[in-house]
């Protein structure tokens, strides 16, 4: 590290789950990230396990696995109101992959009350284990707009090569929900769903972009489409699909596991979203 250059501490919740293939497409993408001032900026993938170690990052990524045992460890281990802190109050930038996005979900059905804790920061209800089984679970390509930002201006969406995703045992977004600051006590009366505890911003500032509301960032086709031609995007067939990847404010989360394909695109989109997340704080 030069004596001007920044330490930028990205960190992934190692209690659980592919804790260990997003470090390896993080340190893919640090190396590939194009940045105009690149002697300024030091990278530091780190394992996260305790509170010291999250007080360290800038930022966070919650890897696939199981959601109720990673919510249990770290219940158990102290750590489940720091990462509240860290993605609801002091709004550091967050990324979720399947439990990671069921994690971060304001709400989630097919869960018994008492069977896991949420930390919240997207206001959504999803769908736990919507695709069924284990043995159910599949490959598909998407179709992600928001990857245009790596190429040159003069490439176009057409261009973007599709995203080749893995989907186990895969969440999707169910529904968007208005955004509450507080918590979402209309969902709290649905069925078997749980919801997420309310925190309030350390930060007093105005940000739009929680208000707003969730964007949309990539859709599934149907199930039968993505199953039986693992070519073709919901785009290509005119069809909405269902919701797959999200982002509200500082968290952004897929259903499907980048971290499991070798293609660093999506790590490299999202480390480029935390510098720029770092530079209006």
């Amino acid at each position: 590290m030069t004596e001007q250059s920044r330490l930028v501490t990205v960190g992934v919740l190692a209690l659980q789950g592919a804790f260990s293939e997003h470090l390896q497409l993080l340190r893919l993408a640090g190396v590939s990230l194009p940045i105009d001032d690149s002697d300024k900026i030091t990278w530091s993938f780190t394992e996260v396990r305790t509170e010291e170690e999250l007080s360290q990052c800038d930022a966070l990524i919650i890897p696939g696995g199981e959601s109720t045992t990673m919510s249990l460890v770290a219940e158990r281990s102290g750590l489940l109101e720091p990462l509240r802190d860290f993605v609801k109050a002091s709004r550091k930038p967050t990324w979720g992959t399947c439990a990671g996005l069921i994690l971060l979900a304001e709400s989630a059905n097919r869960t018994k009350r008492g069977g896991q804790e949420l930390v919240g920061g997207l206001d959504v209800r999803v769908n736990r284990n919507h695709f069924g089984r284990q043995v159910e679970s599949f490959e598909a390509d998407l179709d992600l707009p928001f990857l245009e930002t790596l190429n040159d201006s003069s490439i176009t969406r057409e261009h973007v090569k599709p995203f080749h995703s893995v989907f186990i045992r895969a969440p999707v977004v169910e529904k968007i929900l208005q955004p509450q600051q507080g918590i979402q006590d209309e969902e709290a009366s649905v069925p078997e769903t749980i919801i997420a505890p309310s925190k309030v911003a350390k930060i007093n500032i105005h940000d739009s972009s929680i208000e707003k509301g969730v964007e949309v960032m990539a859709r599934l086709p149907g199930e039968a489409v993505a199953l039986s031609n693992k070519d073709i995007t919901a785009r290509a067939t005119g069809d909405e699909g269902n919701i797959v990847a999200v982002r509200q404010g500082n968290v952004f989360a897929t259903s499907f596991h980048p971290e499991l394909t070798g293609d660093a695109r999506i790590h490299t989109w999202w480390l480029d979203q935390v510098l720029k997340a770092i530079e209006r704080s």
